[in-house]
């Protein structure tokens, strides 16, 4: 069977992590998988670049400047909407004539339109969608926080000037995506029970399959290693405690950095005896900006796009922290518990299917900083910490692991293949 999995980057960003690594998954796994995508970053022979990146390029500025105009020319919320008015036509490619099944996954910011897809659905090729947040099910957002218009039809647009109105840009791409799904067949694919949940409630995706399968990970590459000779490869001081904070710009309000200032400040101020014990460690774009924030020792680790250094620093820490407000199913955290490194995290999305409450981490009361506190605390100095590393490398072996998640894929591949072979 031939795969053609469809994703905006090869590698920045969480779904495309995500969809290189099930691509792994699959090729280690009887699959031939191939990549397509606008930005390609390797060399890798299964990954090809759409081609015309000028005329990609363009499409990203086109979308772009539509969307500012119906902002009024503000950049506030610029990147939390895609209307996907532009995009490649693939349809014509070698690599997607040769699939057997298209796996679309984040085709956002100019890779596909819903033209496009629409013309992919129309070739009667097999689709299975992956959704790494809930855009397929909306409108234009990528978050939908309180807003639950989705469940009848988006419009009043709570980003959009003046909180939007009947026919607002979010009311006519949402017609768009009706006429796109119109008499057609998807399966997708959430990868959590939350997002799966949520996708099942929306009017637009009514009738279409639904599907949960967690992201992969190569357990062969994210795995723990001794924890000093961890610090020594990236720097990281040798004795005391190592709260680790990761996130692709860790300015980025959503990822919940003011909480873990907020949690620091006051274990700073309840346990003021442990102050010289921890270190924050923060991982990520403008890493700087914050590190003169806290009232503990801070390292700032920057961008790392080496992964092997990636691996070392979760061995580093012997606590993940992740306060999002927003999540899926966070490769972050996953990552971390390969590594044997617990997780404190809020109760949001995907998050409490990955930590079990005191098992292999800390599920904190949504925007509750002591909570936060309190369960940073419990997990250096309260918790045994042999077994919960043990309970981490448990859940990620049986949820996570390439062949558990390949296998998963593989039985709705097939269950499309036989069904559209009829």
């Amino acid at each position: 069977m031939r795969v053609l999995i469809v994703n905006t980057s090869e590698r920045t960003g969480g779904a495309a992590v995500a969809a290189s690594r099930l691509m792994e998954a699959l090729n280690n796994n009887g699959v031939k998988a191939k990549m397509l995508v606008r930005d390609k970053e390797t060399d890798k022979l299964t990954v090809a670049a759409v081609p015309g990146q000028k005329w990609m390029q363009w499409c990203f500025l086109w979308e772009r400047l539509v969307v500012w105009m119906r902002l009024h020319l503000k950049r506030e919320h610029l990147f939390e909407v895609d209307i996907a008015n532009c995009g490649a036509d693939i349809t014509q490619l070698p690599e997607f004539l040769e699939a057997d099944v298209i796996h679309l996954h984040w085709v956002n910011q100019g890779m596909l339109s819903l033209k496009i897809i629409r013309k992919i659905l129309d070739t009667g090729k097999p689709v299975v969608w992956t959704m790494h947040d809930i855009w397929p099910a909306t409108a234009i957002c990528h978050v939908a926080l309180d807003c639950r218009r989705f469940e009848q039809q988006c419009c009043h647009c709570r980003l959009l000037p003046g909180g939007g109105s009947d026919n607002d840009l979010a009311a006519q791409v949402w017609r768009r995506k009706e006429r796109m799904l119109s008499g057609r067949q998807v399966t997708f694919v959430a990868c959590s029970e939350w997002l799966a949940s949520e996708a099942k409630k929306s009017a637009l995706l009514k009738g279409q399959r639904v599907e949960r399968i967690p992201n992969p990970i190569d357990t062969h590459i994210y795995q723990p290693v001794d924890k000093k000779k961890a610090r020594e490869a990236v720097g990281l001081p040798i004795e005391g405690r190592i709260i680790l904070f990761a996130s692709q710009r860790v300015t980025n309000p959503g990822k919940g950095m003011q909480y873990l200032l907020e949690a620091c400040r006051l274990l700073a101020e309840q346990h003021p005896e442990k102050k010289d014990d921890m270190t924050v460690a923060i991982l990520g774009g403008h890493a700087e900006e914050i590190a003169g924030q806290l009232p503990f020792r801070t390292c700032a680790l920057g961008y790392v796009n080496d992964e092997q250094r990636i691996v070392n620093i979760y061995n580093a820490a012997d606590v993940f922290v992740l306060p999002s407000l927003s999540e899926n199913l966070p490769n972050t955290i996953m990552e971390a518990m390969a590594c044997g490194v617990p997780s404190v995290g809020f109760r949001i999305g995907g998050i409490p299917e990955e930590i079990d409450h005191q098992q292999n981490g800390y599920v904190a009361d949504y925007r509750n900083s002591e909570d936060l506190a309190r369960g940073i605390w419990w997990t250096l100095y309260e918790a045994d910490h042999e077994a919960v590393r043990k309970a981490c490398l448990q859940k990620v072996a049986h949820n996570y692991s390439q062949q558990s998640v390949a296998n998963r894929y593989l039985e709705v591949y097939e269950s499309l293949h036989h069904h559209y072979n009829l």
